[in-house]
């Protein structure tokens, strides 16, 4: 078989980026990416491409050579159903929040729309994808419905097979990821479907990093590759605590264990704690899995991972409380990034949000920074809408308010006044601001914290502001 057109169902995180890549780098196969949402289809077809509901370095420049072409975004679900040779199922699996579960196992009420929707408006044969981060099972529950549901009339039989094709993007640097991948891994029974989905990445991943195992191996080797990854960056926070409190830097250590060949370099940055739409999520229902089947320790392990996660966003946040004299009520603190990392606005289990809250619940008055985030969805992530009333005061005058924020559109802004900088996402820009010039509108004894390890110390020092940095003890 030969596929020729695909549908995915899901114009999220996952579905755009890796349709659009499918697009660009097999230009005889029709993509049409569908969705419910009518706003966030209409922003991928939107003309100006800034306006995208994703951002991706490289995704516009995509979206730009084949949208129309042979790429396409609309919400007609039924009809690219019913004209595709394989279906993609991309959709969002959150934690389940009440039921049998609830705060663990993943809530599957779309996919399983998803395949009730296939079943009844396929025709022919047709190959159905996992790409949505599932548990383990899932397609049993998929292969099932599509099979008690399945269409028949006199003149056509609907006939699948379900493949597991997860994906293993890293948000930031998800084109490159799609374009050069580590590997692809296609898990299924069917040989024959199999060797579809595969020439179709063949088109420009060299074959031998196209991996084929069973179902059931390729849908847990999705939740062990983000449950590993996690507690590497867990593991190194840990350590980066301990630096704190030794006098040791956290960075000698990472480049002392990284340069074991064992180990390795990657995933070893301290940081203020991993975030994004998957890692939690994922061992969370590894915990499940984990428990639901007796494995208790298993699941208490990597339950361990999630708790110090959590730990040490708080840990931040009383630490900046403590260094501020115990107090940050009415304190004007400039938060810079609110995005999980640089180079997207996805602000899913973002660090910044447990800190900017446990700050605000002090008293603290936030200027929120962020290149790509907008102020909607931070007031979203916060619970909390901004105080515009902020943005026209003059100085001092904010001083009277507290546990309030407002959006700092433009970056120096925020410095005025401010008893505090804290750096939490590692956007190039922050890299690169005049310490010297900044710390002239700022109230002394202000502070700078890096969560991010992305300033300059020597510069810090310069400026006359007070310094820390995650996991320098030097710096304590």
């Amino acid at each position: 078989m030969e596929i020729k057109n695909i549908c995915c169902i899901g114009a999220g995180y996952v579905g755009g980026p890796t349709m659009s890549v499918i697009a660009d780098r097999c230009p005889d196969i029709y993509v049409n990416v569908v969705d419910k949402n009518e706003e966030r289809i209409n922003l991928w077809n939107d003309k100006n491409l800034e306006n995208l509901p994703i951002y991706e370095p490289g995704l516009d420049k995509i979206i730009s050579r084949c949208r129309g072409k042979n790429l396409f975004f609309s919400t007609d679900i039924i009809k690219n159903i019913s004209e595709a040779d394989a279906i993609f199922i991309s959709v969002n699996t959150p934690t389940k929040k009440r039921g049998l579960g609830a705060g663990q196992a993943s809530d599957l009420k779309w996919v399983e729309a998803c395949a009730r929707e296939v079943a009844k408006y396929a025709k022919g044969y047709t190959i159905v994808i996992e790409k949505s981060t599932l548990p383990v099972k899932t397609a049993e529950v998929i292969k099932t419905i599509l099979e008690a549901s399945k269409s028949e009339t006199e003149d056509t039989k609907s006939t699948f097979d379900v493949l597991s094709n997860p994906e293993f993007l890293a948000e930031g640097s998800a084109i490159k990821d799609l374009e050069e991948p580590d590997r692809v891994l296609i898990g299924g029974e069917n040989k024959n479907a199999i060797y579809a989905l595969t020439n179709v990445y063949k088109k420009w991943v060299p074959e031998e990093k196209i991996l084929h195992t069973n179902i059931w191996s390729s849908e847990l080797a999705k939740l062990t590759a983000n449950a590993f990854l996690a507690q590497r960056i867990s593991s190194i926070n840990s350590i980066g605590a301990i630096c704190e409190a030794t006098g040791a830097d956290v960075r000698e250590v990472a480049r002392a264990i990284g340069s074991d060949n064992r180990i390795g370099s990657k995933f070893l940055d301290s940081g203020p704690g991993f975030g994004g739409s998957c890692f939690k999520k994922d061992i969370l229902n590894l915990v499940y899995l984990s428990n639901y089947f007796g494995l208790k320790e298993v699941g208490d392990f990597w339950e361990g991972v999630v708790k110090l996660n959590n730990w040490h966003q708080h840990r931040i946040s009383k630490l900046i409380i403590k260094k501020l004299f115990g107090t940050v009520s009415g304190k004007k603190i400039h938060i810079l990034g609110f995005a999980f990392k640089a180079n997207t606005n996805d602000t899913r289990e973002s660090s910044a949000i447990n800190i900017c809250k446990d700050l605000l619940e002090e008293g603290a008055i936030l200027y929120i920074h962020d290149p790509k985030v907008n102020s909607l969805q931070i007031s979203n992530d916060l619970g909390k809408s901004e105080n515009l009333q902020l943005k026209s005061l003059t100085l001092h005058d904010d001083f009277n308010f507290e546990g309030e924020w407002v959006f700092s559109e433009n970056l120096n802004d925020g410095f005025i006044n401010a008893d505090a900088v804290v750096v939490l996402t590692e956007w190039a820009e922050y890299s690169n601001i005049n310490w010297i010039e900044r710390a002239k509108s700022m109230r002394p004894p202000a502070w700078v914290f890096d969560a991010r390890s992305i300033i300059n110390p020597k510069e810090i020092k310069n400026a006359n502001l007070n310094f820390w940095r995650i996991g320098d003890g030097a710096a304590m």
